[in-house]
C-alpha cells in the first residue's frame, strides 16, 4: 500500500474531506496534529501545524500546504464527480483537459492541497 503524506491547515475538515468526497476511512487521530486515512490501496498522513512534519526546517523553511506534488485518484465517470464535487462546494484549479491517456482536473482539498482526478481513457 502507498502512502502519502500531506501538509494540512486543519486535520478535522482535510480527513472529513477526503472521507465524505473520496471514500477514504479515519483509520486514527491525533487530536489536531495528524489523522491516518485508508482508502482503495492507499494511506493518507494528514499532517497539521502541531505536526512533528510541520516544524521549520534547518533552513528557515516552513512546510505548507499547496505545490504541484498531488495524489492521482482513478475515476470512472469524471463529469459526473466533478459535477457533485462543484455542487458540495469543492474548489477546482482548472476545466476538464483531455490528453492521449485520458482526461484530468485538479481539485483542492480544504487546505488548497492539489488533488488530480484522472479518468483513463
Amino acid at each position: 500500500m502507498a502512502t502519502f503524506r500531506m501538509i494540512v491547515r486543519d486535520v478535522g475538515a482535510s480527513a472529513a474531506f477526503y472521507v465524505t468526497h473520496f471514500g477514504f476511512t479515519l483509520r486514527e487521530q491525533f487530536g489536531p496534529a495528524m489523522a491516518i486515512l485508508d482508502g482503495d490501496g492507499l494511506t493518507l498522513w494528514l499532517a497539521g501545524p502541531l505536526a512533528s512534519a510541520s516544524r521549520p526546517m534547518p533552513d528557515g523553511d516552513v512546510p505548507e500546504p499547496g505545490g504541484w506534488n498531488r495524489p492521482v485518484f482513478l475515476i470512472a465517470d469524471l463529469d459526473q464527480r466533478v459535477a457533485t464535487l462543484k455542487a458540495a462546494g469543492v474548489g477546482f484549479r482548472n476545466e476538464i483537459v483531455s490528453g492521449p491517456g485520458g482526461r484530468q482536473v485538479l481539485c483542492l482539498d480544504p487546505s488548497g492541497n492539489v488533488i488530480e482526478l484522472f479518468e483513463p481513457a
